[in-house]
Parts: C-alpha cells; sequence; structure tokens
C-alpha cells in the first residue's frame, strides 16, 4: 500500500527544475556571456532614451519590454561574472592581479546601478568593467 501511495504523491506533486551553474567545478567558465549581456544593457538604454516623450500606447509597451530586458541582463551579467569570481578566480590569482577583488566589487555595483537606473555612462561602464575582468581572466590562462 506505502509504494502506491509514494506514486500517486510523485505524479501529483513533481520536483521542479533546479537552475545552476555545476560547483565541480567544471571548469568551463566564460566572461563572453557577461560581456554579450553588458552590451544588451547599451542597447536596451539607447532604446529606452530613444522612445523618451513618446506617449503612446506602443511606445510605452515597448519601453516596458525595455526596462525588463535591461534589467533581465544586468542581472545575468552580475550572475555570470560571481561565478567566475567565486568558483574560478584563486588566490595566486588575487596576487598577481590585486585589483581584482575590488574590479569585479565595482562591476557588480554598477550592475546594480544598470538594472536601478536608465544611464548610458552606467551602462557603458560595466560592460568596460567586464571587459577588462575578462581581459585578466584570459590572462590566467594562458
Amino acid at each position: 500500500m506505502l509504494p502506491s501511495v509514494k506514486r500517486l504523491v510523485d505524479r501529483l506533486s513533481p520536483f521542479g527544475v533546479a537552475h545552476a551553474h555545476c560547483d565541480i567545478p567544471c571548469g568551463i567558465y566564460d566572461p563572453r556571456d557577461a560581456i554579450q549581456a553588458a552590451q544588451t544593457c547599451i542597447r536596451m538604454t539607447e532604446l529606452i532614451l530613444e522612445n523618451q516623450g513618446d506617449m503612446s500606447l506602443g511606445a510605452r509597451n515597448n519601453v516596458i519590454r525595455y526596462v525588463a530586458a535591461k534589467e533581465e541582463h544586468a542581472k545575468k551579467a552580475k550572475d555570470d561574472i560571481l561565478v567566475i569570481w567565486t568558483d574560478y578566480f584563486k588566490p595566486e590569482h588575487l596576487e598577481k592581479y590585486p585589483n581584482l577583488h575590488e574590479l569585479v566589487w565595482n562591476a557588480c555595483k554598477l550592475g546594480s546601478q544598470v538594472k536601478q537606473n536608465v544611464d548610458m555612462d552606467a551602462a557603458q561602464s560595466f560592460k568596460a568593467s567586464l571587459e577588462e575582468i575578462g581581459t585578466i581572466f584570459t590572462e590566467t590562462k594562458q
């Protein structure tokens, strides 16, 4: 009787899907995804600024979509770079690049600023900081 109840419960409440980067570590890290997401933030900021002042329903709908995409991609870029920071970079990388901690910290702060505001300077600085971290990442792979 008990196995039948268990099967019934399993059918009625299936397990949810879990999303995560592996913690094996798998060794598959690449800052290019974060940089591309930051480029999307720049483009969405451009589109938002282009629609400034247009109060038509279609323009407002588009701006809402641009803001949602900007926020989603800023979060993705932050998440991607944090995985590289926490799972890839090691103490020997910090010895060679003593400003790495501050670069990652500032990049994440810029990512938050990009999410919260329509600020082209912040969006461009966010991408530039991720590119700088990407350059360091590439140098550590050689």
